[in-house]
């Protein structure tokens, strides 16, 4: 047996685990769920899956794109939540836009929640004038 290729294996699935680890939200976590955002001009919607492993899976148009997140655990002192999201899979359709997000994208942006929690709003910066929405909660998720 070649303990080598056995050694790299643990270590891969071991390095695996612990990044995935450190993405990973608890399930009560606000951004966790379903999310739509409606885009009336684009005649569209876009889907986000935000999952509790770290992933997020977004559909928008044609396009369907699988997503590694870090989302903070809490927001910071103005209320905003900060999410970088790489894009790890994606199809080559376009989304709503008519634009092709590339494999490895990496995007920041903010996050402010409705009190009720049932929607937010995603701001490019952490300032309010930047932000576009709302995203809604999908009911039953």
């Amino acid at each position: 047996m070649n303990y080598r290729v056995v050694l790299l294996s643990v270590f891969s699935i071991a390095f695996s685990a612990a990044v995935h680890a450190d993405t990973a939200l608890p399930q009560e976590h606000p951004l966790v769920g379903l999310w739509r955002i409606n885009l009336p001009e684009q005649n569209c919607a876009e889907i986000y899956d935000i999952r509790t492993d770290g992933t997020t899976q977004i559909l928008s148009g044609g396009q369907v794109m699988q997503t590694r997140y870090d989302i903070s655990l809490r927001p910071n002192a103005q209320g905003f939540y900060t999410w970088v999201d790489t894009v790890v899979q994606v199809n080559d359709q376009p989304d709503c836009m008519g634009h092709k997000v590339p494999n490895g994208n990496v995007a920041t942006n903010y996050i402010v929640m409705h009190a009720t929690g049932s929607k937010f709003m995603m701001c490019q910066k952490a300032e309010l004038d930047t932000c576009f929405g709302p995203f809604l909660k999908v009911a039953g998720i």
